[in-house]
């Protein structure tokens, strides 16, 4: 994984491209009407998130296209794993959760490891939404960015996809689980 304050080499960025490239091809249910080129003339501008995206795909989140907000100009990337993604996993909701636990403390959290990405976590609308164009989480969870509400409450919510349809449940925003982990959102 590459430095967070570190720049791409231009042979990690050339590899990076490649892949993202291929990956909007071979998947353009997710991201009809938009031109690679396009895309990647905004990636090639923006190399702090060019970066992030580096940083989304080491953690094994396969991250894509699944958007275009007409409003602000940018590209919405997205984790598309099929599952949560393996480098992401086996951590509680957020960093008070963590700090909360007496034992068997995970190693981080999902709000603090987003942070430290430079991504944000899916909300329950983008969760809804990716799934339009997946499943995703079909065997593991996925902590969403929860309502202030329910949180001050010690809950968090997370979302999977099984027998045909999104669920989102709660938890104790403490607890953690192997098959558990976060997807990410960036706007380039």
């Amino acid at each position: 994984m590459a430095n967070k304050k570190e720049a791409l080499s231009i042979e990690q960025t050339e590899e990076l491209l490649g892949l993202l490239k291929s990956r909007f091809e071979s998947n353009m249910k997710r991201h009809t009407r938009l031109e690679w080129s396009k895309v990647q003339a905004k990636l090639e501008a923006n190399s702090d998130k060019l970066r992030i995206i580096y940083e989304m795909e080491s953690t094994g989140g396969e991250p894509d296209v699944i958007g275009y907000d007409e409003t602000s100009g940018e590209y919405i990337y997205c984790d598309c794993s099929a599952e949560s993604p393996k480098g992401r996993r086996s951590v509680c909701y957020d960093h008070e959760a963590l700090n909360a636990r007496k034992q068997n403390k995970p190693e981080n959290s999902a709000m603090q490891m987003a942070a430290e990405i430079g991504i944000e976590l899916l909300n329950e609308e983008q969760y809804r939404e990716l799934q339009q164009v997946g499943p995703f989480d079909a065997k593991t969870s996925s902590w969403l960015r929860t309502p202030d509400d329910i949180r001050k409450l010690g809950g968090a919510v997370f979302g999977d996809y099984r027998y045909g349809k999104v669920f989102l449940y709660h938890n104790g925003a403490d607890s953690y689980y192997g098959a558990r982990g976060f997807r990410g959102l960036l706007r380039v």
